[in-house]
């Protein structure tokens, strides 16, 4: 099954016509998150049979039950304060919300009481679905929906999130030439192509440098400097708790490898993956592994301790 027309392709075509190439992490910001035919933002189903993958949630309900008495125990933990508020991030179709609530109603009500379950969702329509969601399994009066971070004043409890990371934007670098080169998007006729260029943060180079020393000739890797400010962001947000984060990846000298010469950077659409990066930007998804050497550093720099990996 081929992905759908893409009216985002024009205006990245016409973009790219006008202002000349952009980061490949530019345009994979485009393609997720553009407001009105970024793949996160339509409202479409992007997990499940009907999708383009899986998650958890969308499988079985003891996921989210597991994880909900791991809250418990956190809670526990922390001498049963009075608000032990939940945050996930990237609330999906919110399967894990009415698993992880119900469990908490049947099982712990003393801890369901001090429950502040918290959603963030920053796409208006994937809002509204999750809403009606939330009305239809009982649980709006006990879910709170917010479009993002920055709403939400500092919290004692846990943020939580589960295939987030790897969805936010990367950078792509190879050695070429012995160089480090940054991968760029440029318009060629009505094509989309990849071609190298300079680095276009020290950062990304800082990174490379910390994480992939051994990167060899022709080998590339993905840098997500967006992932190192979100756990900044989310840190400044907790005044005392946890954070778990799910996901796909590994520690740098796991991830890094001459065994992945291509990165980890993948398409999802149907089911299928692929390396068609360029095919239907907005109809389909782009992740890359996350690198938790990275944020676990990040973490440390402000206030957060390792618990577990």
């Amino acid at each position: 099954m081929a992905p759908n027309p893409s009216p985002l392709k024009d205006l990245l075509l016409e973009t790219l016509r006008n202002a000349g190439p952009m980061p490949f992490s530019r345009y994979m910001a485009l393609c997720l998150y553009h407001a009105e035919y970024g793949y996160y933002m339509q409202g479409r189903a992007r997990t499940g049979v009907r999708g383009d993958y899986f998650t958890s949630p969308d499988l079985h309900p003891i996921f989210a039950r597991l994880v909900a008495r791991q809250a418990a125990e956190m809670w526990e933990i922390m001498n049963r304060p009075e608000r032990f508020t939940w945050v996930e991030m990237g609330a999906g179709r919110g399967f894990f919300a009415k698993d992880f609530v119900a469990w908490a109603y049947a099982a712990r009500p003393d801890f369901f009481a001090a429950l502040d379950y918290v959603a963030i969702e920053p796409s208006p329509r994937q809002q509204s679905h999750l809403r009606r969601f939330l009305l239809e399994a009982q649980i709006a009066a006990k879910v709170r929906l917010i479009s993002n971070l920055e709403d939400l004043p500092p919290v004692t409890g846990c943020f939580f999130s589960n295939e987030l990371v790897d969805a936010f934007p990367v950078a792509v670098v190879a050695r070429l030439g012995g160089h480090l080169k940054e991968i760029y998007v440029v318009a060629e006729g009505d094509d989309l192509r990849e071609k190298p260029g300079p680095i276009s943060d020290p950062a990304i180079a800082a990174a490379v440098a910390r994480y992939a020393k051994q990167i060899e000739e022709g080998q590339r890797v993905e840098v997500n400097l967006a992932g190192m400010q979100w756990i900044r962001s989310v840190a400044e947000k907790l005044t005392r708790g946890f954070v778990i984060t799910i996901d796909y990846g590994d520690l740098a000298e796991h991830l890094y490898t001459t065994e992945r010469p291509r990165g980890t950077l993948m398409a999802y659409f149907g089911h299928v993956a692929s390396e068609n990066f360029f095919s239907a930007p907005g109809e389909q998804d782009l992740t890359a592994h996350v690198n938790f050497s990275a944020l676990i550093a990040a973490g440390k720099e402000v206030g957060l301790e390792l618990a577990g990996f």
